[in-house]
């Protein structure tokens, strides 16, 4: 069984998602996770991961960069990195030491709208105002570059003329549930 750390920023629907996913009996021997780690005090993501019976860590940007927060993995036997709305740059000697077993989504279809700055609702907001007719989410692995590393799973959905960025925000959030644990699932059977 493969141990995950979810790295999150924000309200941690993903992560609870994955938690639960990794609870079920089909899937417990395969995976679970193990610890949720946040860089925001506030992120609702830590409640979330309390209420699942599941430890919880909150660190500074500094501490990311003086390699403690891998000092945490290593104490939690980490196997798998999944970043779940984390905001963050993973650094590169974390990215090596994990090579690939970290693990992204981003709301778009990569290559397109990625990259420095472009995540949550920035890329809804791009996405509208360039009148794209569809959009998505891009599961990959994570390397040196924002955004750059090996696809592992597309998903599209279709954009309407009358579609705001919330619009878009909720069709991608639907795609987010009903795919991120699953392909992590797939990746782990395959590669482990």
């Amino acid at each position: 069984m493969k141990r995950l750390a979810i790295f999150v920023s924000g309200s941690g629907t993903n992560a609870e998602n994955i938690i639960v996913f990794f609870k079920k009996p089909e899937n417990r021997e395969i995976a679970q996770a193990a610890i949720v780690l946040s860089n925001k005090p506030d992120a609702y993501a830590i409640t979330r991961a309390y209420n699942l019976q599941t430890p919880s860590y909150v660190f500074t940007k500094k501490m990311l960069e003086d390699g403690l927060v891998e000092k945490i993995l290593e104490l939690h036997r980490i196997d798998i990195v999944i970043l779940a709305g984390f905001l963050l740059k993973i650094p590169e000697a974390m990215i090596r030491a994990y090579n690939g077993r970290i693990i992204n989504i981003h709301p778009a279809l990569l290559p397109s709208y990625g990259g420095k700055g472009m995540y949550g609702h920035h890329v809804h907001e791009a996405v509208i105002a360039a009148h794209e007719k569809e959009s998505g989410i891009t599961i990959h692995l994570v390397n040196e570059k924002y955004d750059d590393g090996k696809h592992l799973f597309q998903a599209k959905c279709s954009i309407s003329e009358n579609d705001t960025p919330d619009d878009l925000a909720a069709k991608i959030h639907e795609l987010e549930q009903s795919h991120f644990p699953q392909v992590i699932r797939k990746y782990i059977v395959e590669n482990f």
